[in-house]
């Protein structure tokens, strides 16, 4: 989608994470005009940093004269990021965001920024916290404003949230997409681990495999993982090269990714609404059809646009 260079855009919605910024220029009636991002992640920013690095971006959406609205979810609203915005404690209802959202210094006359919040959990051992995930979530509540059930949020950190007619009631966060990824490339794993294919049947199989296998012994993970090493050194049966490497990535997702929804317990009770992008969705919906559940999906931007639309409604009001 080209800029649209020296035409205002009557709002921005931003999600700004730790390794990248993503922008949008949007219409009055919340459809894309433009796209724009960077790699200027909160991780690369101190709190002097971001209005330059957003005006990078959004400035030529921006009019002579007058000013903005720029909503903000993810990393900006961090405590390391440009102001913080408070975690909000569930139960939280999705629509509410922006009473949460704060407004960073400017410079610019020209912008009209709030930062939302994240929300956290302080259950005694259940603390959680999440910060850009909300939005998501608020996005699907924004098409569905009693929605009740499960949603998982696959990623680095992969949410799992109940929403209760429209609210967070509770959440858990699993560190297995940074898992997967410490293992397959800083463990003694990483000599054995290439990358996998699931359209391909040998990939499906062992990743498959490795769903059952870990559902029926999630206490011999470590077992199970070192067992990778070992297969890549004596089992004559894998194929050679990159074909044996693609193999044992497939089983340590599935070994990974099934350790997650084995602890879920009792939680995995029924349909899942799967938000974000559609290979992970993909890997995640496998799985459930493996464990005998149902999902259904949401695209992560359509996701994200739909919840900074929902709160920019309720800033107007």
């Amino acid at each position: 989608m080209p800029p649209i260079a020296h035409r205002t855009a009557p709002w921005i919605a931003v999600d700004w994470g730790s390794s990248n910024l993503r922008a949008w220029a949007l219409s009055a009636q919340d459809k894309v005009l433009a796209r724009g991002g960077s790699e200027r992640g909160m991780l690369t920013l101190t709190p002097v940093d971001y209005e330059e690095a957003l005006l990078e971006v959004i400035g030529d959406w921006l009019p002579g004269t007058g000013s903005v609205d720029v909503l903000i979810c993810g990393m900006a609203a961090s405590r390391q990021g440009w102001r913080e915005a408070a975690y909000l404690a569930v139960p939280t209802r999705l629509d509410d965001l922006i009473q949460g959202a704060v407004a960073p210094p400017l410079s610019d006359r020209r912008l009209r920024v709030r930062l939302l919040p994240g929300l956290c959990q302080t259950l005694p051992g259940r603390f959680d916290v999440m910060r850009g995930e909300e939005t998501q979530l608020a996005g699907l509540v924004a098409r569905e404003p009693d929605f009740s059930g499960l949603v998982c949020l696959p990623g680095t950190h992969a949410k799992w949230a109940r929403l209760e007619r429209g609210a967070v009631t509770r959440f858990t966060t699993f560190l297995t997409g940074e898992l997967f990824g410490l293992l397959a490339g800083q463990s003694v794993l990483r000599h054995s681990i290439g990358e996998d294919d699931l359209s391909d049947p040998d990939c499906r199989e062992a990743f498959v495999t490795a769903i059952h296998d870990i559902q029926s012994a999630p206490g011999c993970y470590p077992a199970w993982l070192f067992g990778l090493r070992a297969a890549d050194l004596l089992d004559a049966d894998l194929p050679a090269g990159e074909a044996r490497k693609a193999r044992l990535a497939a089983r340590l997702s599935g070994l990974t990714i099934g350790l997650e929804l084995a602890g879920l317990g009792d939680e995995l009770d029924g349909p899942v609404t799967l938000i974000g992008n559609t290979a992970l969705c993909d890997r995640y919906a496998l799985v459930l059809d493996v464990l005998g559940h149902r999902s259904q999906r949401l695209n992560g931007e359509a996701a994200v646009l739909a919840g900074l639309a929902l709160a920019h409604r309720a800033l107007a009001l």
